[in-house]
Formats: structure tokens, C-alpha cells, sequence
């Protein structure tokens, strides 16, 4: 079966013109949401480059609103093509007979039936259309709602307008904005956050944190648990992510073709469990408490190290065990410490000589600060560090998924940096320390190991090592975490380890042959990548990652009793070691 090519649309004149005024393009975010689902495509950069006949989808991320540039989409469409649009082509609205109805910057969208999402999404960037009676035969899916997930319809999230030979698929929502301001947040840390309502999230105290700046709604998109304590249950980041690779891939296989993409785990692991530490206090009875209580549980861990840190000794006790040292800078005030670039390398410094390494994969800075918008990430590549851990909750109320994601994911810069990809990867964490009076309690253990285990991300869990130390309900509360995340099939990993996987993967590319179900795949770097390091926990071996996953989807009425769903679309399985 012949493998659809995709086409990622972003003008570049329109990217510029935004640039020279300040503006930001989330809308490149679509290059990681694809490179993160393993999924091919090419870069389009100018109207002019999209024959008609050269690919069988366009995605049309970000477009030059000219008569050019509509024209262009509209070529493609009528040769065959199919034209997503994550909004935008106003120019081509007259054209189609679609009204334009005023943008939205936050709502819910209930998502198409054929998705099989059916939780409202909180989206942060929209700008719906409606339909003109002289339109003709318009598809009309999902649902977008203003302010509240129970709000009026106002109108449809997905039309599809029949253009000739082929289609344009129009989403209400900017998807790939509406991720990025879930993850990010909507605007820099320049000032504290407002606090819960409740008073369980005291934002306001002045010290500016990553949570000071959430997308979500303290009302509208948290939950309590059956012992009353507040939490975000909803990826929603992550959901979004799926509805876009669900909807291409439903439009590949309605094509008759397919579109194979690269499994987030190797064959075997299906969602992943992440341990933190913050060595706050530097004890060394509570590092070695924590390192036994590992060795019971039989689980390693990242341990992230604030100045002045451990004893040598202890180090070389944790490295033995197979544990991973990483660093906690400290920019707390009342630590006399501060957020300067040369303090970070200055303690970075430090960390170095003290446990003799020559190289420290992983961050998450003391106390969730984080100011701005993406210093922190630029300081990190500049020493070398590909993993950060920063974006957590810092309170009792804000716990679980307020940064809508437990995947590994790229941050994007502001405009300022012309929204370039950085080189460091997020992974954020999801409660600290639980059954401690200010923190959670140990009722939200199971519903986010269900959210994560739902979108095949990571459980990632914060235990500091002198409340493992000093805190008997500490201690059952994270005995209770690890046998919970491996009955569920949760894999143990250190965050170098998943950086080191995702990182590989992502370097794949694939390659088929066969007809119908009876597929050959093959796989090769891609050009002038590394060959990732040989690691036996995370299943990688030199060059192309060991146990990498291809997933198959099969054209629309090609059965197969061997077919698995992913993303809704069935799919054959195909291990490539």
C-alpha cells in the first residue's frame, strides 16, 4: 500500500511579517507535535512550492493571506489533495461560502464521534465558521462552546468542504497554538499568578514560579478526588495532540493509503514512571534512607542536586545503584540565591566538580522559579543539559495535569527568538511529596497513573529524599505509588533514560514495501543524525533504537484480525530491532 505525502505548509513571508511586529507563530508548533508522533513529513515554505499533484495532504499551519496563497491551497485541493487547516485562510472563506464568525481565545470543543474523544477540550485560540446556505454539501463535525464546557454550541469545530478532486478540512481551533499556551502558558512569568479561589493554590507570594502562568481554569477544569482534594485530571495538551493525529490518519486511510509512524515506547513498554528527588536540606541519612527504600522497591531514580549537595561519598553510592544525578538550581531569594545566567552556570559549575561528571543530562530548578518565558531552557543548552524538569505545581491545589501533558515534549521560544524550537526537553512533573498537611494526599495516585497510562505518557512523581527520610506517611504514600504504576504495566525509567530514547526515535525513518496487509518495514537514520548510545534499561542499542515499534494504519475496509486501534485508526504492528 503506497505511503501518503504529507506537506507542512508554513509561509515564510507571513512568518516574517509576524516576526518584524513582535507576534508569535505557535503555529510551527505543528513541527513537534508530528516529529513527536513519528510522524513523516516535508516542509513547505512558499505558496508557490505546493503542486498540486506532488502531495497527497497538505497541512496549511500557517498561510499568506493573499490571493497567491489562497489560490495555491485551492489548486492543490482541486487536484486531489487534502487541504487541514488549523484555522486561518481567511481568503479563502468568500471563495467557499463560509462565514467568519468572531475569534475566541478560550473555550471547549467537544471533538468529532469518529475521534472517540468525548470529553470537552479547553482550547485557547479559536476562530470559528459558520455556513452559508449556498455552500452546498459541508461536513459539519464536533462543536465549539465559549467559556464553559456545558456553554452553547456556536458552531461546528471541523468542516470539510468538497473542492473538485479533493477536500479542505477547516478545525475551528489553532490546535498547535492552543497546545503550546497549554504547556507554556499564554504569556511570560513577569508577575505572581492569581490564586485558587479556594485559597488550596496561594500563587500570590511572591516568588514567580512556572505555575504562575496556567491556561486552565480553577473552576471550570478542576476536580476533587473522593477525600476532597483538588486536582487538574485533564492532559489536556495531550488529547489535543491525539485528535490531530487521529483526524490525519482517518484522512490517509479514507484515501486508501497509510502513513506509518514510530511508536512512543520500544515493544514492551507501554507508558513509562518517573521518580524525582530534590536533595533540599542535603542530608546524607536522608540519601541513604531514599536509596533503600529504591533497593526495596526495586526502581532507580533521578536525583537532582542543590549547592552544597552530599557527602562524595554518597554520590558515588547513588551512581552505583544506577540512579541518575542531575541538578536543582537554586534562584530562591531567602537561599540568597537568584536567577542570573551566570549563577545558573555557576552552580552548574559546582555540580560538576563535586560528583566528578563529566556530563549532567537533566535540571528542574528548586522550588518551580522560572521567570520569563524560555531563559531557563536557552541556559540549559548552553551548558549542555537536554532535560528539564521545571514545570510542576508548587501548591497543594494545583496539582495533576495543569500544564495539560505527561509527554516529553520540545518548548518553542517567543517571537523575540522567532519561535525557534529549543533543544531541551520538558518533562514535567505531576504532584510533590504526598500525605504531607500542605501537600496532596495520596488519593490522586491512581486517577493520573489512569490519565497517563490513557495517553502512553509518563507518571512523573516528585518524593524529596528528607521526607522520605523524616516522613513514615511519605514513605507509605510512595510504596503505594510504585505498586500501583507497576500493576498497571508502568515502566521504571530515569529522566536520561527517556531523553536518550526520545531522542533516538525521533531520528527514525521509515520505510515500506509490500501490498495489501503484507507490509516489510525498514528503518533508517536520518540524515546526519547520531547514532544514539547503547543503554540496556531503555532497550536502545547503537544507531537505530532496539524494539522500535512501527505502527501500520491500514486503509479504510482492509481488515486485519492481527490490527491494533491507535489513535482510532487500525493499525498493524511491526518491531524492527
Amino acid at each position: 500500500m503506497r505511503i501518503a505525502k504529507v506537506a507542512v505548509y508554513v509561509d515564510r513571508q507571513a512568518a516574517e511579517r509576524h516576526w518584524h511586529y513582535g507576534l508569535n507563530v505557535f503555529q510551527t508548533y505543528i513541527y513537534e507535535i508530528l516529529e513527536h508522533a513519528g510522524i513523516a513529513y516535508e516542509k513547505v515554505d512558499r505558496a508557490d512550492r505546493l503542486d498540486g499533484s506532488a502531495y497527497d495532504v497538505v497541512i496549511a499551519s500557517l498561510t499568506n493571506e493573499d490571493a497567491a496563497g489562497s489560490q495555491a491551497l485551492w489548486d492543490a485541493a482541486a487536484a486531489g489533495s487534502t487541504v487541514i487547516a488549523y484555522g486561518g485562510l481567511s481568503a479563502l472563506a468568500g471563495k467557499i461560502h463560509a462565514i467568519q464568525l468572531p475569534a475566541s481565545s478560550a473555550g471547549y470543543a467537544l471533538l468529532p464521534e469518529a475521534i472517540g474523544e468525548t470529553r470537552p477540550l479547553r482550547f485557547t485560540a479559536a476562530q470559528p465558521w459558520g455556513v452559508a446556505p449556498e455552500a452546498g454539501q459541508v461536513r459539519q463535525e464536533g462543536t465549539v462552546r465559549l467559556h464553559h464546557p456545558e456553554g452553547k454550541d456556536i458552531a461546528p469545530l471541523l468542516l470539510v468542504f468538497p473542492i473538485e478532486k479533493g477536500e479542505l478540512h477547516r478545525f475551528a481551533v489553532d490546535i498547535p497554538t492552543t497546545v503550546v499556551h497549554l504547556q507554556q502558558g499564554m504569556s511570560p512569568v513577569l508577575f505572581d499568578g492569581v490564586p485558587a479561589p479556594d485559597g488550596s493554590a496561594p500563587l500570590n507570594e511572591g516568588i514567580l514560579k512556572a505555575d504562575d502562568r496556567i491556561s486552565l481554569d480553577w473552576e471550570l477544569d478542576r476536580i476533587h478526588s473522593e477525600t476532597g482534594q483538588p486536582y487538574f485530571p485533564h492532559p489536556y495538551a495531550d488529547l489535543w495532540r491525539e485528535a490531530l493525529v487521529s483526524h490525519l490518519l482517518r484522512t490517509v486511510t479514507d484515501k486508501g493509503m497509510t502513513l506509518p509512524f514510530v511508536g512512543y515506547w520500544p515493544d514492551g513498554v507501554q507508558h513509562v514512571a518517573l521518580i524525582s528527588h530534590d536533595s533540599d536540606g542535603n542530608i546524607d541519612e536522608s540519601a541513604e534512607t531514599t536509596l533503600r527504600v529504591l533497593k526495596e522497591q526495586d526502581i532507580r531514580s533521578s536525583w537532582c542536586m542543590i549547592e552544597p549537595g552530599y557527602s562524595p561519598e554518597v554520590y558515588d553510592k547513588i551512581l552505583g545503584d544506577g540512579h541518575e544525578l542531575a541538578f536543582h538550581y537554586n534562584a530562591l531569594t531567602t537561599d540568597k540565591g537568584f536567577w542570573d545566567e551566570a549563577e545558573f552556570k555557576r552552580q552548574f559549575g559546582w555540580l560538576k566538580e563535586a560528583t566528578k561528571l563529566d556530563r549532567i543530562v537533566s535540571n528542574k530548578d528548586h522550588y518551580t522559579i522560572f521567570h520569563g518565558w524560555g531563559d531557563l531552557f536557552a541556559w540549559c543548552e548552553s551548558v549542555g543539559i537536554q532535560v528539564d524538569q521545571t514545570r510542576g505545581p508548587s501548591k497543594r491545589g494545583n496539582v495533576g495535569y495543569l500544564f495539560g501533558t505527561c509527554h516529553p515534549y520540545m518548548p518553542i521560544a517567543w517571537a523575540n527568538e522567532r519561535n525557534r524550537m529549543y533543544d531541551v526537553m520538558e518533562i514535567g512533573f505531576l504532584t510533590q511529596d504526598l500525605d504531607i498537611d500542605r501537600w496532596a494526599d495520596s488519593s490522586v495516585i491512581v486517577p493520573f497513573l489512569e490519565q497517563a497510562a490513557r495517553v502512553e505518557g509518563i507518571a512523573h512523581f516528585l518524593f524529596h529524599q528528607v521526607h522520605l527520610h523524616t516522613k513514615e506517611s511519605v514513605r507509605k504514600a510512595f510504596a503505594r505509588f510504585v505498586q500501583e504504576a507497576k500493576s498497571r504495566g508502568f515502566v521504571f525509567w530515569t529522566a536520561e533514560e527517556i531523553n536518550a530514547w526520545e531522542r533516538s526515535r525521533r531520528q527514525v525513518r521509515i520505510q515500506t514495501s509490500g501490498e495489501g496487509v503484507d507490509v516489510q518495514v525498514a528503518l533508517t537514520l536520518q540524515a546526519g543524525a547520531e547514532a544514539a548510545s547503547a543503554s540496556e534499561a531503555s532497550g536502545k542499542a547503537d544507531g537505530i533504537p532496539a524494539k522500535t515499534v512501527v505502527w501500520i494504519p491500514l486503509p479504510a475496509g482492509q481488515a486485519s484480525p492481527e490490527s491494533v486501534l491507535k489513535f482510532g485508526v487500525p493499525c498493524l504492528k511491526k518491531v524492527v530491532s
